[in-house]
């Protein structure tokens, strides 16, 4: 009688040596257990029978991976900046930097869509846009651009609605780190610190004046000035994705009026113009 293994048997393998992985489970593997890979790979839902539509949902469910690991580096860096843990914050920033250029390369399988590749499968978008996803909306808000109109694309979905409004009215990161050079002695104004945080953040001339100030004394500084750069950084990334969004927009569609009914290209234009963390962009030319 043979004595060699069962193909179920533990030390079963495709080749028959010994220190090959453990193939029998129970269950599921403790990797699907983990990852949910059966999940993920069963959530393309495909509406037209064009092949280039899997590859822009898929890129855009990436996408959408990517805001939420973002999301939480960023809240992960504004606790510690709150409980003046700067070091853990900065190690939180500096993870999301690489996660962002995770992100921005998301862009390259759809950054040469023609406009016949796009129209393909384009109508069966419907009214759907990138604009309308929450996760990034989040992004935004904790980048401190607040507004309580982003929440009514939402209002049909009540936890993603809750969870939009809470971070509509909690502190950017932005704020935290205004905080923090509060109370580090540095003279951010009350008005400032004490703004409505459920709107925009504008900039403030007392504000670029202290990064002004950090920049300048870099040893007096160093610390703070890491901080700075970890942030120029991030607006960085930003800024390139907004405009990596933009030039794959004017390949794919042109001047068209945008998915969701926005103005298109000229709308991406106009965010792209925006600077993230604005004094730390304008101080420069002061030091």
């Amino acid at each position: 009688m043979s004595t060699s293994p069962t193909p179920t048997s533990p030390d079963a393998s495709a080749d028959g040596s010994e220190d090959a992985p453990n193939l029998d489970f129970a269950g599921t593997t403790p990797y699907e257990d983990y990852v949910q890979a059966d999940v993920l790979t069963h959530l393309q839902h495909l509406r037209s029978d064009d092949p280039g539509e899997m590859v822009f949902l898929v890129t855009t469910q990436v996408m959408e991976l990517w805001f939420t690991v973002i999301v939480h580096e960023w809240e992960t860096a504004g606790r510690a900046l709150r409980e003046d843990r700067l070091q853990d914050a900065m190690d939180a920033l500096q993870r999301s930097v690489q996660q962002l250029e995770a992100l921005n390369a998301s862009w390259k399988p759809l950054a040469r869509l023609t406009p016949a590749q796009f129209n393909a499968y384009r109508g069966a978008l419907g009214e759907g846009s990138g604009f309308q996803s929450a996760m990034y909306r989040r992004m935004e808000f904790l980048l401190g651009e607040k507004s309580a109109s982003m929440l009514v694309p939402h209002r049909g979905a009540p936890r993603v609605h809750a969870e939009l409004e809470k971070a509509l009215h909690e502190p950017s990161l932005y704020d935290e780190v205004l905080r923090l050079l509060a109370r580090r002695g540095l003279p951010v104004p009350a008005e400032v610190l004490d703004r409505d945080l459920s709107q925009r953040y504008e900039p403030a001339p007392a504000v670029e004046e202290i990064w002004a100030a950090v920049y300048a004394a870099p040893v007096e500084h160093g610390e703070l000035m890491r901080l700075g750069e970890l942030l120029t950084d991030i607006g960085e990334m930003v800024w390139r994705w907004r405009n990596d969004h933009l030039v794959a927009t004017r390949r794919a569609m042109g001047s068209k009026t945008g998915t969701g009914g926005s103005a298109g290209v000229a709308w991406l234009e106009k965010r792209a113009r925006k600077n993230v963390f604005p004094e730390l962009w304008t101080a420069r030319s002061h030091v």
